[in-house]
């Protein structure tokens, strides 16, 4: 599993001219699902999510404080390009889980966020064509996580 996880003013995603989901303040997750992926990654990449300090504190110290923390929003995305690797100049996608399985994966994993965090905060869309994500201001804090149990 990989997550890109990105600080936002405001986030959302549309198909054609229709928005689909939107966030205010808080992050964006785009998430690659591979085909190895378990529960108990599952479970562990939430953790990692939720609990990530990449905002500041009341008295402004930078990554002090997680979304949890700030009560802020979640988007979260699914994004199986984020499983490719490159053979020659040609993008492959073997290692992320079929479309099939991904969306009980994906939808397993906004659960976990929902039983974690509070549920009304997360919002989510399983990515399909024509899907267009729109960030307003992304801030300055980026993360990319390839998932270690470690």
């Amino acid at each position: 599993m990989r997550a890109v996880v990105q600080r936002v003013t405001r986030a959302s995603v549309t198909v054609g001219e229709e928005q689909i989901s939107a966030i205010g303040r808080g992050i964006c997750v785009l998430l690659g699902i591979s085909l190895e992926d378990t529960q108990k990654e599952l479970e562990h990449m939430v953790r990692k999510i939720l609990n990530l300090r990449v905002f500041e504190d009341e008295s402004g110290k930078h990554w002090s404080k997680s979304v949890m923390d700030k009560q802020y929003e979640v988007l979260c995305v699914s994004q199986f390009t984020l499983q490719c690797v490159l053979k020659g100049n040609k993008p492959d996608f073997h290692l992320a889980m079929p479309s099939e399985q991904a969306e009980s994966f994906y939808n397993s994993f906004l659960e976990q966020l929902r039983k974690t965090y509070r549920p009304e905060l997360i919002k989510g869309r399983q990515e399909g064509p024509g899907d267009t994500l729109e960030q307003g201001q992304r801030e300055s804090a980026t993360a990319i996580f390839p998932l270690s149990l470690t």
